[in-house]
Formats: structure tokens, sequence, C-alpha cells
């Protein structure tokens, strides 16, 4: 693992909600902190309702991490282009994230622990 990344599985109940609706809620939610970065939350895929998610063809690259898919939030009110990504096939070290899907907050994504 990047000496400069910290994940850490966060305590309590995490949700991420979009539209008005509740996109997932976790008590299994991770902490990815990076130098020079805002933390991310990340949420296990199987406590995410994917129906309202649908891959994109955008694909970033992260040194540390690998590639990161990309993903459009589409609810009944609104569609959100790109607003979340995963790492299906991590780098060495960074495996805890492979099968965790992380959010950009905005006016219209909230992440919060409740």
């Amino acid at each position: 693992m990047a000496d400069h990344i910290r994940i850490r599985k966060v305590p309590g109940v995490w949700t991420v909600r979009s539209g008005g609706a509740i996109l997932g809620e976790t008590s299994a939610a991770l902490e990815l902190s990076e130098e020079g970065y805002d933390p991310v939350i990340y949420f296990p895929r199987s406590d995410i309702a994917m129906a309202f998610l649908e891959r994109t063809d955008k694909v970033t690259h992260c040194p540390h991490r690998g590639d990161a898919h990309h993903y459009s939030i589409i609810t009944k009110s609104s569609v959100h282009e790109n607003a979340a990504w995963t790492y299906e096939a991590p780098f060495e070290g960074m495996d805890e994230i492979a099968e965790y899907v992380a959010f950009h907050p905005s006016d219209s994504v909230t992440i919060e622990q409740i």
C-alpha cells in the first residue's frame, strides 16, 4: 500500500442519497484517507441499490489504486453523470476496496453517518 494512503473501517451506519432516493445504507463502510485530499467513504456494493447506478465509459487511473470505473446515478427525478466509482481490480495493498463503491458528494449526492 502507498505510504500516504490509509484505509480503515469507520464506525456507525452510513447512508448515501440522491434525488430523494436512498441508494445505500451500511455498517461496513471504509474510509480512504490520502494526503492532500478529503477522506472518501466507500460503501460495500452489496449494500448499494445498484439498479440506480449505470456504468459509463469513463475510466480513470490512479497510480496507487489502479483503474476506477465510473457510474452515473439515475433516479426518477435526476441523472448525475459519473457520480460514483469503483476499483474492480485495485493494485496490491488496496484490495480492501475491491467490492466497494464511492460517491462524489455534491448538492445532489449526500453521504452521512446516521
